[in-house]
């Protein structure tokens, strides 16, 4: 049995966001908390949404107070702001962080007994819908305004908080390429390379089944195709991230992920390194490691990649031609090659056994040990 969740509406294409204004009219929403991070207000990325809700006089509060990898004191302080707010919904304008902090904010607030962050960690038991989420991403990206997933950092135990629900996707969401045209080449190529990590590890998971490959196949493809673009700032490139980002959380979101994603959530948590960088960095590896419990799909992963004649290759021509082009879109994006600057030897006792408590583990296609994934991090430094 596969399950599919998805949001109700979206949007798509240069300009879309001028439909918030329909949406909320539509739905008789009164007044909006809009969360956004520190630099998009000052960059004046989430003014461009404030300006459809100012045109349209419509009322609306800013939040703030988020941090790349959101915190429990961010969901907490958007708690009582909320509460004090007189708001109905909410706006998410940003990354996954916006969106994640958003999520935990909406859950809390209609579902009152966990107000205890860390009680909403793994799938949690929520019996009411979220405040209804309207987001608007500005990277491309964590496809977290299509996914049924956020993630909480536990800043004093150093670890992040892998948190599932289907009571918190956005009710609808507005993939706008020009509100992702701000984004440096960094964030740009980071968040790029978390959606090639979402849809190849979407793809290979335990759970994979038609649907969802047909999601990830054609994610690969596009942002394959399209982040060298993105990265130098053309408006096809940005749009074709944009979707292809987008496609790749209708896969993941309703089948899971795997070890990259449970090895890269704690050099965030410790370190804070860019989610989309620690992915990239680790994802050839961890392909590498996990080719044999794959059966042909890295085949497919290939040809997807744009690898020529993949019809006439061996098992082992097919793999390698897929993490290799992996580690050339990789390094033509500007990550680096491995961990050095990034992992403490003496931590990797703790990254291993965090990496292996995550919730991401036990998608991964090839059964996995604290001892493998210790090894894992020790070949990457």
């Amino acid at each position: 049995m596969g399950r599919i969740v998805l949001n109700e509406t979206s949007y798509h294409g240069a300009g879309c966001i001028a439909e918030i204004a329909t949406e909320v009219k539509g739905r008789a929403f009164k007044k909006a908390f809009v969360c956004s991070d520190p630099d998009l207000i000052k960059f004046g990325v989430t003014a461009k949404v404030t300006k459809v809700l100012d045109d349209a006089g419509l009322a609306y509060e800013i939040y703030s107070n988020i941090k790349p990898n959101p915190t429990i004191e961010n969901v907490q302080t958007g708690v009582e702001a909320f509460k004090k707010s007189g708001a109905d919904y909410l706006i998410a304008i940003g990354g996954g962080s916006s969106m994640d902090t958003a999520k935990a904010i909406g859950i809390i607030i209609n579902n009152p007994e966990f107000a205890d962050v860390r009680s909403l960690e793994g799938v949690a038991p929520t019996k009411n819908k979220c405040v209804p989420i309207l987001a608007v991403p500005t990277t491309a990206g964590t496809a977290a305004e299509v996914t049924i997933n956020y993630v909480i950092t536990d800043v004093e135990k150093h670890r992040k908080m892998v948190c599932v629900d289907t009571h918190d996707i956005p009710v609808v969401a507005f993939i706008d390429p020009e509100m992702m045209s701000t984004m440096p080449k960094g964030l740009t190529a980071a968040t790029g390379m978390d959606a090639l990590t979402h849809a190849i590890e979407g793809y290979t998971t335990k759970a994979a089944w038609e649907m969802t490959d047909m999601f990830h196949l054609k994610a690969i493809e596009l942002i394959s195709k399209n982040l060298r673009g993105a990265v130098a700032n053309t408006p096809e490139g940005r749009e074709g991230m944009a979707l292809g980002q987008y496609i790749a959380g209708m896969g993941f979101s309703n089948v899971g992920l795997g070890i990259v994603h449970s090895m890269a959530h704690p050099l965030g948590a410790v370190y804070d390194t860019p989610h989309g960088v620690a992915n990239a960095i680790i994802l050839p590896t961890v392909m590498e490691y996990n080719a044999e419990a794959t059966g042909d799909k890295y085949k497919y992963i290939a040809k997807a990649m744009g690898v020529e004649g993949t019809e006439n290759m061996t098992v082992e021509e097919y793999r390698k031609a897929a993490i290799d082009a992996v580690k050339q879109l990789s390094h033509d994006v500007g990550i680096p090659a491995d961990l050095k600057d990034i992992v403490k030897r003496e931590d990797i006792p703790f990254l291993a056994q965090s990496a292996y408590d995550d919730a991401c583990r036990p998608g991964n296609p090839r059964d996995t040990s604290v001892e493998d994934i210790t090894k894992l991090y020790e070949s990457l430094i």
